[in-house]
């Protein structure tokens, strides 16, 4: 896969342009993804279902180490993880960001080397700390004032903990205003503004517990701009200036997030992968030779970019009815699987796979199973007009922030992961049955 493959822009006129590379079409209406008719995929796993391309992961892997070859890759698993997801970010050479003790414990326990695990969030548990220190975690990004008493007393007298200070550098951007994190007044980070994330510095300075190796810096999700991250590094590099000249630090690390934007409809915009790593090396060491700085290495978080594109989700329809002039397709799954359209208004573009149809397209709103009218998943779309219970649906671009976010609501159960590659499919995540809900309900 090269770098404008990832991207996802100049392929709008394509209908598959958001699709897994892999993704080929069969007789009949058919589609494959990694070797595998999704239509068999439906049939022997049953649906909802997601299926991850793992020829598409290790690709996106390989693109972002190309595309940076200097920096430190960290996938960010809260966009999806699992035991083979963690095999796979290892052997293509990133690190990871979790985001608790689960998501840092499931890595460790599936071989991932612990001291390339970087750990942050703005409330960390007493567990999450407590499984970073026991565990060996490589790095922990102090979000809060009052983590570095808490992170320096578990460390403890004669401990070292390698951290990172995340800065909140007040800049707009993302796609959606409750993904938005590089502005102050919200609860990420330490503000640049007001002096909160140079407080913050000197004192984890005063703790011998604690070495300060760089800054952190997120500024949102689902963006799709160069010019945010370019702004952020400036000021990042302008900060990392003032700490040398108040306490004599240089500091050899900069991370600066993710949040890189994907395609998820053919046509929309997407970061330009090429362009953001070209810009960014060239803000950095030109920002660093104004300050008389040597340049950190830099670290960067993809998660969406990754996982994102690898996924598809599978559903059946179950009912049709026309209201008025609305034509409503309710499928088996919902916001238990996938809350996004609900949480962030993420429009999808979901298709008709297992048969062909010559009848004209309608403009259908598919809607999950939930009891909930904003159990929506993909608003206005095209479908074919004769579409019927029974019919399969395969949304694209499925592969990050589904299962991750699902729920246990209504009781429907999670579904089951399905990795394809190389024309094979195999279970990765089983699907949640209702003795799974029976065994957590230990009372009477």
């Amino acid at each position: 896969m090269t770098t404008a493959t990832l991207s996802g822009i100049g392929a709008a006129a394509d209908e598959l342009s958001v699709w897994p590379a892999s993704a080929t079409r069969l007789p009949h209406g058919g589609l494959a993804v990694g070797g595998v008719s999704l239509a068999e995929i439906a049939d022997r796993f049953d649906t909802p279902v997601y299926v991850l391309d793992e020829g598409e992961v290790r690709a996106r892997c390989r693109t972002y180490r190309d595309a940076f070859p200097d920096a430190e890759v960290l996938y960010a698993a809260k966009a999806f993880l699992s035991r083979a997801m963690v095999h796979r970010v290892a052997e293509e050479g990133l690190g990871l960001d979790v985001c608790s003790a689960g998501e840092l414990e499931l890595a460790v326990t599936a071989g991932f080397p612990p001291d390339r695990i970087l750990l942050h969030g703005n409330a960390k548990s007493p567990r999450d700390i407590e499984t970073a220190l026991r565990l060996g975690v490589g790095r922990i990004v102090i979000d809060s004032p009052s983590e570095i008493a808490r992170l320096a007393a578990a460390v403890g007298p004669g401990g070292h903990q390698k951290v990172l200070v995340r800065v909140v550098p007040g800049i707009a951007a993302g796609g959606h205003e409750k993904i938005r994190t590089g502005t102050d007044g919200q609860k990420f980070g330490l503000s640049l503004t007001d002096g909160s994330a140079q407080h913050a510095v000197a004192r984890i300075l005063g703790r011998p517990e604690l070495e300060l190796v760089g800054l952190h810096c997120h500024i949102g999700s689902q963006i799709t701009e160069v010019k945010p991250y370019v702004c952020a590094v400036r000021r990042m590099v302008g900060l990392m200036a003032r700490i040398r000249d108040a306490h004599g630090t240089v500091l050899p690390e900069l991370d600066m997030g993710g949040g890189h934007g994907i395609a998820y409809r053919p046509g929309e915009p997407a970061l330009d992968l090429t362009a953001l790593a070209g810009r960014l090396r060239t803000e950095l060491v030109e920002s660093c030779a104004a300050a008389g700085l040597a340049v950190p290495r830099l670290a960067i978080e993809p998660g969406r970019a990754i996982a994102g594109p690898a996924g598809v989700a599978l559903y059946r329809v179950l009912a049709v009815k026309r209201t008025g002039d609305r034509v409503f397709v309710a499928v088996d799954g919902g916001m238990s699987d996938n809350p996004r359209p609900a949480l962030y208004g993420v429009r999808y573009a979901p298709r008709l796979i297992g048969r062909h149809s010559t009848a004209d397209p309608c403009t259908a709103t598919v809607v999950g199973r939930h009891c909930e009218a904003g159990d929506i998943l993909a608003s206005d779309v095209e479908l074919p007009g004769d579409v019927h219970p029974g019919d399969l649906l395969a949304v694209p671009v499925a592969g990050a922030y589904q299962l991750s976010m699902a729920s246990g609501y209504n009781m429907v159960g999670r579904p089951p992961v399905v990795a394809v590659d190389e024309g094979t499919a195999r279970l990765l995540v089983r699907r949640e049955t209702l003795d799974d809900f029976r065994r957590r309900d230990i009372g009477d």
